[in-house]
């Protein structure tokens, strides 16, 4: 069979797929567009099997909503994962007709191509979409700036832009600092393992999950009533007064980053944890015979061999501070001064409808992540991750 295939021109090879293809992609569109489909193919799928009773009350009274819906995915998937086989074929055979020169030219294209289309669309294209929005939409006609003046002015968007800023320096600080501070204790000890997943376990948790938790933790109640929250239940029984943490200003904006850190921690260490055990032992023996004590090892030999892992993981880390949203959003709503601009972009698209300002925010965003993305991919070439 092998042979005979072989020995068949490639001209009817590429017809015959090409006539395959038409015929996959002409049955999937009609299947998924006919509302009967999915009870005439499950009624032949019961006359196959020789359940011809069920096949007839199938083609009377149809199927559930849930089978018809898993048979439409299985068809789907089956006619992607096919059809994009023989569209690769039919190019495959199509290049091999050409001369040699230009099948070392396009047959890279032909499997490269479709995946950098499918990039292009749906990362370049969001892009100039919203860049144009942002130009166009909510201002007085034509293309202007005028969104752009509105968030470089107005008074609420500052303090976006300010509580941003500490995001930012803290909870990336922090969470890089105490991660490092975490990993090089935790190798010191004798359950590493078990100390490494209580300090991982809060990663596992979504942000809304941990801003949920929190929000108990932070739970406040008038003096003289019942505290439910930690802090306070336990601010109280020592006598002090309870405090409001996610109202106050602007204790409350640092409550919040104190959940990002909580959260960031586990990640950071872990990837320090890593860092740390591969620096060379000949090294660290070295700097203690020429006299380093730990603080001069630590600080001088240690971390400007972990420089590299300390920068990725503090620019990881930038960018999730950057776009927090969650933590906000579920603890205060962006209110008592604690909104970020991820959280004034959503309250501007989803509850003003005003997308011209929304996609300026999300520019803005994309403006400033562009160069901590760029120093990242810098920091793994030379490190030897990337190319």
């Amino acid at each position: 069979m092998k042979e005979r295939l072989a020995k068949t021109p490639s001209w009817v090879r590429g017809v015959a797929a090409s006539l395959g293809t038409l015929a996959l992609f002409w049955f999937g569109l009609d299947f998924i567009s006919d509302i009967e489909g999915p009870s005439r193919l499950w009624a032949n799928i019961l006359d196959v099997f020789g359940a011809g009773d069920a096949a007839e009350e199938v083609r009377k009274r149809g199927i559930n909503e849930t089978l018809a819906k898993g048979l439409i995915s299985v068809v789907a998937i089956f006619i992607g994962t096919v059809g994009v086989w023989l569209l690769y074929l039919i190019a495959n055979l199509s290049i091999d007709r050409l001369a040699a020169s230009w099948q070392t030219r396009l047959r890279p294209l032909i499997f490269v191509g479709p995946a950098m289309a499918v990039l292009g669309f749906f990362l370049v294209y969001p892009i100039v979409s919203t860049t144009w929005t942002s130009l166009t939409e909510d201002v007085d006609g034509g293309v202007s700036l005028e969104n752009y003046g509105w968030a470089l002015t107005d008074e609420s968007l500052r303090i976006a832009f300010r509580n941003n800023l500490l995001w930012l320096v803290f909870a990336t600080g922090g969470s890089v600092v105490l991660g490092l501070l975490v990993a090089t204790l935790v190798d010191r000890v004798k359950r590493e393992a078990l100390a490494k997943t209580f300090i991982f376990l809060p990663l596992a948790i979504s942000f809304v999950g941990a801003s949920v938790i929190w929000k108990f933790v932070y739970a406040w109640r008038p003096e003289g009533a019942e505290q439910i929250g930690i802090l306070n239940a336990a601010a109280t029984t020592a006598g002090f007064e309870p405090v409001a943490w996610t109202i106050e200003r602007p204790l409350n904006t640092f409550a919040l980053i104190l959940i990002m850190v909580w959260l960031q921690t586990g990640f950071a260490m872990v990837i320090f944890s890593a860092a740390l055990k591969n620096v060379p032992g000949e090294v660290i023996e070295a700097a203690r015979l020429d006299g380093a004590n730990e603080f001069q090892l630590f600080f001088r030999v240690v971390l400007p061999m972990i420089r590299g892992t300390i920068i990725t993981v503090g620019t990881t880390v930038f960018i999730a501070v950057l776009k927090v949203f969650d933590v906000v959003f579920v603890m205060t709503g962006g209110r008592f001064d604690t909104e970020v601009v991820a959280n004034r972009m959503f309250t501007e698209m989803f509850t003003f409808r005003n997308f011209g300002r929304a996609s300026t925010l999300a520019v803005l965003l994309l403006v400033v992540v562009a160069p901590i993305m760029v120093l990242n991919v810098r920091n793994l070439r030379q490190q030897g991750f990337a190319q």
